[in-house]
């Protein structure tokens, strides 16, 4: 019988042993769980993670180890990753290289071995707080002390965006898009350029003004970790590119359009993660099956006098998940249409930014 190696040491005191894999550093992450049952691939590499440490609801992970083409950002920055059981004999033809592999070479630690459905309980009745994985011999009181010493960084955004602009071109392309990189999933890049647009990605902080010079048929505004409010230089780009240019924003997009048309956010207990969200599209009435990741919503009281309308709200709490200032030519959506991994029922939107920029081309 194996001995338990390491632990997750809560805010509450509270203690999950398990067994290391991956990288073996310690660290302190926010904890947040995700109720998909496939694409742990992806949801290792969405940049969306940066700094949290994801509890897998599902049990059984790593089964299908990790293939070259569906990572969705080169370089992994998720804070760490908790499973109930790790798989690291991968059944998948695809497969070039293990889960264990990829967060060891990018220095993210795991454990299995946890009581993920204990833990996923506590995330959701007392909400998403810090966590730090050790060595199992590191006593309660240093722990505690590690995690009241530890405070969560605000820079997560500047840390995952490119360095500088790069391009993603498409044969017989009808559209360029520039895609403002708040730590953007690569299938949003291959989603645009399904539809025939070269998309242009450029960093968080590019001035209007460059933007401009580049004279794109839309401007795309990524997904991205963190707090929107933190991210001020993406909210004074809106402020400035606001009806000069039509504009979807995925979300972290879809918050700091808020913030930029004067409308308000606030943190979610324990957030929405993973890819059964029903959502209703309040336009057709009809329910999509939505994948989501984020911890911060838009309050919706603060929208009235903004001039962005509800177009989609979460079934569950009702929270925000669509807005849209038609006479800007913007919207937005909370959820991730890309649905890397996650259900297809929300590709339309892709369709609707084609759409608008096809609009705007016509009537220049």
């Amino acid at each position: 019988m194996r001995t338990y190696n390491c632990k997750i040491v809560l805010e509450d005191g509270s203690e999950y042993p398990g067994y290391r894999f991956g990288s073996e550093e310690d660290r302190v992450c926010e904890i947040v769980f995700n109720t998909s049952m496939v694409g742990y691939q992806e949801i290792v590499s969405d940049p969306s993670y940066t700094d949290q440490m994801v509890v897998m609801t599902y049990p059984l992970i790593g089964n299908y180890g990790t293939a070259d083409e569906d990572f969705e950002t080169k370089t992994p920055t998720i804070g760490g990753l908790i499973v109930r059981e790790y798989n690291d004999s991968p059944s998948n033809f695809r497969y070039t290289k293990t889960l264990a592999e990829i967060l060891e070479e990018n220095h993210i630690p795991g454990i299995e071995g946890v009581d993920t459905r204990k833990l996923t309980r506590s995330i959701r009745d007392l909400g998403s707080r810090k966590v730090l994985i050790c060595g199992v011999d590191t006593c309660r009181e240093d722990a505690m002390q590690i995690l009241e010493r530890t405070q969560l960084r605000h820079d997560q955004v500047s840390r995952v965006s490119c360095p500088k602009r790069w391009y993603a071109r498409t044969s017989n392309h009808q559209f360029n898009v520039v895609a403002v990189d708040c730590g953007i999933k690569l299938n949003i890049v291959r989603s645009l350029n399904a539809r025939r647009c070269n998309v242009t990605v450029v960093p968080w902080n590019t001035p209007a003004e460059e933007i401009i010079a580049m004279n794109p048929d839309g401007v795309f505004l990524s997904n991205g970790p963190g707090d929107p409010e933190d991210v001020t230089p993406v909210i004074s780009l809106v402020k400035a590119l606001r009806g000069k240019f039509p504009m979807f924003g995925i979300c972290l997009g879809h918050q700091m359009i808020a913030l930029a048309y004067g409308a308000k956010t606030y943190k979610l207990k324990f957030g929405h993660r993973g890819g059964n969200h029903p959502v209703k599209n309040l336009q057709t009435g009809k329910i999509e099956i939505t994948s989501q990741n984020h911890s911060f919503a838009v309050n919706r009281d603060s929208l009235r006098g903004t001039g962005l309308e509800v177009t989609h709200i979460n079934l569950l709490d009702d929270t925000v998940e669509g807005m849209a200032c038609p006479g800007d030519h913007v919207f937005s959506v909370q959820y991730h249409p890309e649905s890397a991994p996650g259900p297809q029922d929300s590709g339309y939107l892709f369709d609707q930014f084609i759409d608008l920029m096809r609009e705007v081309q016509h009537n220049a």
